[in-house]
């Protein structure tokens, strides 16, 4: 049984334009007509309705297709530092 992926998990796919990286819209568990097609889906077998990172297009796959990414790691700010701009927000110029 394929992994399975939850709403706005980070996944990557191939394609053939090469490796594509988007994210999770809806876990689809029922037949779908789709751009034309229809794809078949059920609960032991889900399809994921997925939105590409660079060209916002939307996209169905199975499970096995999807790898899941790991989110980037968002460091804090020090103490002191807006997350806008490096520099501490109470600073003043002499």
């Amino acid at each position: 049984m394929a992994r399975t992926f939850k709403r706005g998990d980070h996944v990557s796919w191939n394609s053939e334009a090469g490796r594509v990286r988007g994210v999770v819209l809806k876990k689809v568990v029922s037949d779908l007509n789709f751009k034309g097609y229809m794809h078949h889906a059920s609960r032991s077998e889900p399809q994921y309705l997925i939105r590409s990172d660079r060209t916002e297009h939307i996209a169905i796959h199975k499970g096995e297709a999807l790898t899941l990414l790991r989110s980037p790691v968002r460091s804090k700010p020090k103490k002191g530092q807006s997350r806008l701009n490096a520099e501490p927000s109470h600073r003043q110029d002499d």
